[in-house]
């Protein structure tokens, strides 16, 4: 007996002769070609292998169609003939760009492949456009440019112009490859000279590929026109601000006029769309012009026109407020308008001196007293009057404007203040009494304190629990910035104290001071220190106000050479440490 092996290899032994046996000896007597069709017609490509039954497979550009006759997928694609004679061709209705591949008939049984047959597709240009028609229209005496577009073509179309039934030569062409890489656009510009352009005349473009051998055809019609010819009126004129005002747009035209567009400064006035414009004016109509733009089928003719509008001054550039170093220029801009012309004129606020009848105010080399408002005023005869007010800032060293303190009791808290007026704010302000110097915080019984204003800054100095001594020292407030400084001397004032050793001791000094005076007067050139005989003469000319204009003499008209060799006050203890030296005159000769 067989065993169930021997049986199953019998089985598979028959079966592969008989699968084989239904290929022995198949051939194509009939394969596919190359072929060429235009598409949306029908195509048949022919696939015939008598006496082959199994399965045929149609290939599309490397991938099957289906299996057999069912090609399900593709609605367009149907296979037809006698398959029992062997006829497997494939008919595809109304061919469409995609069906451009390389197809294959194969005989899987018979391992047979076709050859392959390259299906090409032809795709005819759209109708060809030309820009501007039918009806092209154009100024007398202007060239004339015509474009025709003839898309969508593969391969691409070739574009010609005829003209009377002659070919006109000279046009440019350019194609585009489209995104699906197979169809092209074409465009061809034709330039015709004024003197070749006769109105009424056809122009025609002809597009045409392998799929349209005769062509595509679109026409003009040139019709040689010209623009409308415009005059705007303006009445009355001049005009005072707030009047009424009315313009008249009269034109010409051929062809007739199809619209009027008014506009005011290039903006549109869409409330009017008439020949005539009436409207309350007022200082824009001067600087903006109102234009009449009118338009045929030709094209547009623009015309625009000013009013002479009176009325009163206008800032046309607005000055700004100024911030300088001292010694620097200021300059300062106003620009107005007004109609008639104005008048100009700046000065500072508080003075009745004219600086400038210009624009522009120069002021050169500006000290710190020339800070503050100055006026830009213009004025338009017999129609109105304007003015702007702006600020100048001088940065300089600081000032200390003031000092402030209160009268004390023993015992209780004292406070003594500086007022700093800065530009720009302080960068740094110390208080110094003795061996002491103290810019900020608490340092024993005393603490500093700074608020900045707008002015600059306001420097207060406290002392808890006063004793007798603070009444006897000389406290120093000095300013810093980046132009210089300043410094101030201050004292405790005691409620109910007297000061006249103080006062008698500060004439000898001052005395001592003249006599140095005298002798650094006869020498040449550079200046003493100016913060130290600031304090020195602000401190000790507090005692007799008479001395305040000696010492300003003193020290502001006689600047001298050398350092100051002088005991500066006749209580030691109650001098900063710095005031207790000894200057030694080394430069005076």
């Amino acid at each position: 007996s067989l065993s169930l092996h021997s049986l199953l290899s019998l089985d598979f032994s028959f079966l592969t002769f008989i699968f084989f046996q239904q290929g022995v000896g198949a051939m194509f007597s009939q394969e596919p070609q190359d072929l060429v069709v235009v598409a949306g017609q029908p195509v048949t490509l022919p696939c015939s292998i008598p006496g082959y039954i199994g399965v045929v497979l149609w290939i599309k550009d490397g991938l099957a169609l289906g299996v057999g006759r069912d090609l399900s997928g593709y609605p367009r694609y149907t296979v037809i003939g006698d398959h029992t004679s062997g006829e497997h061709h494939l008919r595809i209705q109304r061919v469409e760009l995609m069906d451009d591949a390389v197809f294959e008939c194969q005989a899987i049984t018979a391992a047979l492949r076709s050859r392959p047959a390259h299906l090409t597709v032809l795709v005819p240009p759209e109708d060809p456009v030309i820009n501007g028609g039918p009806v092209v229209s154009l100024r007398a005496g202007d060239p004339l440019n015509l474009t025709c577009h003839a898309d969508n073509a593969k391969p691409a179309a070739t574009i010609i112009w005829i003209r009377n039934g002659e070919v006109l030569n000279g046009a440019m062409y350019s194609r585009t490859l489209l995104r699906d890489m197979r169809r092209e656009n074409t465009v061809s510009t034709l330039y015709i000279s004024p003197s070749n352009i006769e109105s009424g005349q056809q122009i025609t473009c002809r597009a045409s590929n392998k799929a349209v051998p005769n062509g595509k055809e679109t026409s003009v019609t040139i019709d040689i026109q010209h623009l409308p010819l415009v005059n705007l009126s303006v009445e009355p004129q001049p005009v005072l601000e707030g009047n009424l005002v009315k313009f008249h747009c009269s034109a010409k035209a051929n062809p007739p006029v199809t619209q009027y567009r008014w506009a005011k400064g290039g903006s549109v006035i869409k409330e009017v769309s008439g020949d005539t414009y009436e409207v309350i004016v007022d200082h824009s109509f001067f600087t903006e012009p109102v234009s009449c733009e009118v338009t045929n089928p030709l094209g547009s003719t623009n015309i625009s026109r000013n009013v002479d509008v009176y009325f009163g001054p206008r800032l046309a550039a607005e000055p700004l407020s100024l911030q300088v170093d001292l010694g620097s220029d200021a300059v300062f801009n106003c620009a107005w308008t007004g109609n008639p012309s104005l008048t100009i004129v700046w000065m500072k606020r508080g003075s009745g001196v004219v600086l400038s009848n210009e624009n522009i105010l120069t002021l050169k080399s500006v000290r710190q007293d020339d800070a503050g408002k100055y006026v830009c005023r213009a004025v338009v005869p017999r129609v109105g009057a304007g003015e702007k007010e702006v600020s100048l800032t001088v940065n300089g060293p600081p000032t200390i404007s003031k000092t402030q303190t209160k009268q004390e009791l023993h015992g209780e808290k004292g406070q003594i203040q500086c007022y700093i007026t800065s530009t720009p704010p302080p960068d740094r302000i110390a208080w110094s009494w003795k061996e002491t110097v103290l810019e900020s915080g608490t340092s024993g019984r005393y603490t500093v304190e700074t608020v900045s204003t707008e002015e600059g800054a306001i420097s207060t100095l406290t002392m808890s629990n006063i004793v007798p001594a603070d009444f006897q020292t000389i406290y120093n407030c000095t300013a810093w910035n980046s132009f210089g400084s300043d410094t101030e001397i201050i004292r405790l004032q005691e409620q109910g104290g007297s000061q006249g050793s103080t006062r008698s001791s500060s004439l000898t000094t001052l005395a001592s001071l003249a006599s140095v005076w005298r002798r650094l007067s006869r020498s040449s050139s550079k200046c003493i220190d100016g913060i130290l005989l600031r304090s020195i003469w602000s401190h000790f000319v507090s005692a007799r106000p008479e001395c305040l204009a000696a010492a300003r003499y003193f020290m502001h008209l006689y600047p001298v050479t050398g350092k100051l060799s002088a005991t500066v006050s006749a209580n030691e203890n109650a001098r900063p440490a710095y005031l207790k030296r000894t200057w030694i005159d080394e430069d005076i000769k």
